[in-house]
């Protein structure tokens, strides 16, 4: 046979290859097996020199580690391992032969006993005031810088005034008064003529955040939190050190009361300094003086621009302003009264199931006296009749005869569902007061100096269960610049809304309406351009701010929808008459063309047909009364 060597003694290539990697005479091995040059030995000389020093180094602080720890453990019943134990012992390789590095031990503070535990950090646990809070952010509530804070005194007091004027039926007799003390200080007087405050809530009310009469009814007011003058008292204490000054009366057969307080932050209560009852010439009212650091200024967000738009918002006012500097016009300023016809009386609604959330609807159903969860949706609810009611705990699986306050959270929520899911009737609508297209065309017209006038009074409708209306008005040409955007004035239950522009729904409507269409020029996603006014009001029982200082509008759709339709329905009127005026301008442009060259043609005719001086002018009146004739057509 060629191959003597038996079967079993021979190997593939593939077991040699196998056989050749298990050999412990690598490639690696016979390199490291030649012998190696002088300068490698040094090398490694240096290298084995610097090793040993390395190693002693490691014992030492092994040894100084151990001893620590021997300090520290001393008069422990049990002994305690060294470092040195500890580490060999944690750095067992599972593979034999390899060590890895081990862990450095947690740090800890310098000082331990310094550092508070649960107990001490419950102990600094306090309850934290409204007033403390609003003190340190008061930028929340409109007191950004001292011009705002100047402008937001006067606001929230001209608000407080104007709405008790229009609950007791009264029409409101306004007067403000802004004297300078100092370069930065000012003093603010607000007096009205409405029905007065009782003695006994006089200090609650100005000197105490968050207490009103508005917040948990649905009906359109100016105020909704029980904030604003509250607030604007305590900037004046703030930055003054001086108290509110209120003088009321309730009556003409009443005593007039003379209150100064002032506000404890800590415990958000009134403080009173002084409490009189003093003689005073008005039969019924109130008046209210702040003194407070402040800058006045001018321009659009000015004391000044606010009492000029208030006035078109409210014409059944009359506001007397009185500025720390004489104007053009005098020392004060009087905006009349324009209708003699007082705001209609606004009812108080119910809360629609559309707008309940869920943990506020299992709240109504804890707090209801009804006695049975059928009685508490026809009875704590706006447009749910019985079977309304019926329906809605049928398709929610839950028995009409259930209490109340055994609903359960998934029970509950199954309500919720069903009653967006149930077609519901729209809240009523007596709970809103619009301004009204005539008297926001008369407001205009008394206050602005245009060409043309157009007003549009929207259907209210409803957004998460709250009914509002929207109230476009606008004044074209005239008086007005025609190469700057156009003047927008914002309003929210009649009060002018002057910061924060960007951020409102109604600038976002005007901006994304195309004016372009209606004959105005219009950058791209920015107000239009030209010599127009506009006026758009929201009335609503609740209206969606984007903040506590009320200067924005939140940017809801059905909101938008409604501001963007009333838009363009004043734009359509308003196109109209642009295109009228280019029309007349366009033929007044053609007669003047015309009414140039009557008197050649007739010379002309006169040279033709040898007319006499006489029958030339003829001619020329003729040709004029056909040229007059032809425009009245």
């Amino acid at each position: 046979m060629a191959d003597s060597k038996p079967l079993a003694a021979r190997k593939t290539g593939q077991e040699r290859s196998r056989a050749k990697n298990l050999t412990p005479r690598s490639k690696t091995a016979k390199r490291a097996a030649k012998p190696r040059s002088k300068a490698s030995k040094s090398s490694t000389k240096l290298r084995a020199k610097g090793s040993a020093k390395s190693t002693k180094a490691n014992a030492k602080s092994i040894a100084a580690d151990a001893k620590s720890s021997e300090s520290v453990t001393r008069g422990s019943a049990k002994p305690t391992k060294s470092v040195a134990e500890r580490g060999a012992k944690s750095t067992r390789s599972p593979v034999k032969g390899r060590t890895k590095a081990a862990k450095p031990p947690a740090k800890l503070a310098k000082d331990p006993a310094r550092r508070s535990d649960a107990s001490e950090l419950a102990k600094q646990h306090r309850d934290i005031s409204v007033s403390e809070f609003f003190a340190k952010n008061r930028h929340l509530l409109g007191f950004d810088n001292p011009s705002k804070a100047l402008l937001t005194t006067v606001k929230e007091g001209v608000d407080n005034s104007l709405d008790a004027c229009e609950e007791a039926g009264i029409l409101p007799d306004i007067r403000v008064s802004i004297s300078q003390l100092s370069e930065t200080r000012f003093r603010v007087v607000i007096e009205d003529n409405g029905p007065g405050i009782m003695r006994a809530q006089v200090p609650k009310v100005f000197g105490s955040l968050l207490y009103g009469s508005k917040f948990h009814r649905l009906r359109q007011s100016r105020g909704q939190q029980g904030i604003g003058i509250s607030a604007a008292g305590m900037y004046g204490l703030l930055t003054t050190g001086k108290p509110i000054i209120i003088t009321t009366r309730t009556g003409p057969k009443k005593d007039a009361h003379h209150l100064e307080l002032v506000i404890d932050t800590k415990l958000n209560a009134p403080k009173i300094r002084r409490d009189d009852v003093v003689e005073w010439d008005k039969k019924h009212g109130t008046r209210v003086e702040i003194e407070l650091e402040g800058a006045y200024r001018g321009g659009q967000h000015s004391v000044d621009a606010y009492i000029r738009q208030i006035s078109l918002a409210n014409p059944h006012a009359e506001i007397t302003y009185v500025p720390p500097k004489a104007e053009e016009h005098g020392a004060e300023h009087v905006f009349p009264r324009v209708t003699d016809e007082a705001p209609k009386e606004t009812a108080e609604i119910k809360p629609h199931p559309y707008g309940v959330e869920l943990g506020v609807l299992m709240q109504m159903f804890r707090d209801t006296t009804a006695r049975n969860a059928r009685s508490c949706l026809q009875n704590d609810f706006s447009r749910v009749s019985a079977d309304t009611a019926s329906e809605i705990l049928e398709r929610a699986n839950v028995p009409a005869t259930r209490r109340p306050g055994d609903v359960n959270r998934d029970q509950a929520e199954s309500i919720h569902q069903a009653i967006q899911a149930t077609k519901l009737m729209a809240p009523p609508m007596d709970c809103i007061a619009p301004i009204g297209e005539e008297l926001i065309e008369r407001a205009l017209r008394s206050e602005v100096s245009a060409a043309f006038y157009t007003s549009v009074s929207r259907r209210p409708v409803v957004y998460r269960g709250n009914p509002f209306l929207i109230e476009v008005g606008l004044a074209y040409g005239g008086a007005l610049p025609a190469d700057q955007t156009v003047t927008a004035y914002r309003y929210a239950n009649r009060v002018p809304l002057q910061y924060q522009q960007g951020a409102c729904a109604i600038t976002k409507a005007i901006s994304g309406t195309e004016w372009r269409n209606y004959q105005m020029q219009q950058p791209r996603g920015a107000l239009p351009v030209g010599p127009m006014l506009l006026m758009v009001h929201i009335a609503s029982v609740w209206v969606p701010f984007t903040s506590e200082s009320k200067e924005a509008i939140a940017h809801y759709p059905e909101i938008i929808k409604e501001i963007r339709l009333g838009l363009q329905e004043c734009g359509r009127k308003v196109a109209t008459h642009i295109r009228k005026q280019r029309r007349e301008a366009d033929a007044e442009k053609k007669r003047a063309y015309i009414v140039k060259y009557i008197p050649q043609v007739a010379i002309g005719l006169q040279q033709i047909l040898s007319l006499n001086d006489g029958q030339r002018d003829t001619i020329v009146s003729n040709l004029t009364s056909v040229l007059e004739k032809s425009r009245k057509l």
